[in-house]
């Protein structure tokens, strides 16, 4: 007998506009689940969700997103935002002498305070005695024991820290929220903009299309428990070392 997958009844996605995101956001109203898909515009990129406007480095934006869910709180935050080539086109550094100091706190703004400043407003507004979900989208590369390559100096550790943070909010929420799971989740290479420029060298059968990601993630939120809360976990549900 199959069973139900845990009922969500509320979900914010932040990153709305993106492939996994808008992705999300379609998988979850097709469950029945009211969804509030942020992004820069503010525009709902699917029919039916209530779009909300915020801007990681701008916490006001995103305490403004927080309040206009106060009376109506999600059980379910997203954070599906990230980046690994910037916007005037910097890419990942592959050696420590291409390192730049403005490039990083770039990509830590966006891959670490971002998110972190989304925990901040949205940790809050979750409910304390039922099942509830915050989880940001992390990768693989910001596992530090299983870095065998180097490089990518600035996404790696932007993760890293957005991980450490995963950890530290768990602890903390669940002291009062003892049914929340915070979680860390890598989607596995998903044929994004933000994958594109570093296709060509992934199989092609390692290479998901963002609908499948999305249903990939939700089983994953699906099983998890608060005892899982913390951790980081790929697109399998398999734990993945810090």
């Amino acid at each position: 007998m199959e069973h139900e997958p845990p009922h969500f009844t509320n979900a914010a996605i932040f990153g709305a506009s993106g492939g996994i995101g808008k992705a999300l956001c379609i998988a979850l109203m097709e469950r029945g689940v009211k969804v509030h898909a942020g992004s820069r515009s503010g525009d709902a990129p699917v029919e039916g969700a209530q779009g909300f406007r915020f801007d990681l480095a701008d916490e006001a934006s995103i305490a403004a997103a927080a309040e206009t869910m106060r009376d109506d709180p999600p059980d379910l935050v997203l954070v599906a935002t990230g980046v690994l080539t910037l916007a005037d086109g910097t890419g990942p550094e592959r050696i420590y002498k291409a390192l730049d100091g403005a490039a990083m706190g770039e990509v830590f703004a966006l891959n670490t305070i971002g998110p972190a400043l989304i925990a901040k407003h949205l940790l809050p507004l979750l409910p304390r005695r039922k099942r509830c979900v915050f989880a940001a989208l992390s990768a693989r590369v910001g596992s530090i024991s299983d870095n065998r390559l180097g490089g990518w100096h600035s996404y790696r550790a932007s993760k890293a820290a957005l991980n450490m943070l995963v950890r530290n909010f768990a602890i903390e929420l669940g002291r009062t929220h003892k049914e929340a799971v915070v979680a860390a989740l890598h989607p596995g290479t998903v044929d994004t903009a933000l994958s594109e420029p570093f296709q060509g060298n992934v199989p092609d059968q390692q290479l998901t299309e963002p609908m499948e990601a999305a249903q990939n993630l939700l089983a994953v939120i699906d099983g998890l428990s608060p005892s899982d809360s913390g951790s980081h976990f790929d697109w399998q549900g398999e734990t993945i070392p810090a």
